[in-house]
């Protein structure tokens, strides 16, 4: 069986909200956007680069509808960490985000796994920025 995440759903407040700070802060192409019907649509965003088709994961922007899954908007990981965005130049892609306004809830870290930073997306999603040490 050969099988992959095709994308990840995140909730989010409002479809444009969410794709113009995806595209403007973090560089996000927008893959697809179609319209449902009904106030839905099924829009998907990836990071620069990435290749859906060769299996890389992409973002499901999905707007929240009732109460509990609007409580849920930036929660989805409980307070944790909850996306990792890797990157092939921590050093330019943290200072790009920083220029843009993205909000880092650290400094900048150097692990034995490679260079990481905690940002929150619109919304207050944790994710990491990081760059993985070559083996």
């Amino acid at each position: 069986m050969a099988a992959h995440l095709g994308a990840l759903s995140l909730l989010v407040r409002d479809y444009d909200e969410a794709i113009g700070w995806y595209r403007d802060k973090l560089g996000f192409i927008l893959l697809e956007d179609t319209d449902l019907g009904g106030g839905k649509r099924w829009v998907l965003m990836a990071p620069p680069g990435s290749d859906p088709a060769r299996g890389q994961t992409c973002l499901l922007l999905a707007r929240a509808v009732g109460p509990e899954q609007e409580a849920a908007i930036g929660q989805q990981a409980g307070g944790r960490v909850f996306l990792f965005l890797h990157t092939d130049d921590f050093a330019r892609d943290h200072a790009a985000m920083q220029t843009a306004g993205v909000r880092f809830l650290e400094a900048p870290r150097h692990e034995a796994y490679g260079s990481v930073a905690v940002f929150a997306d619109l919304y207050g999603n944790k994710w990491d920025l990081l760059e993985l040490k070559r083996r």
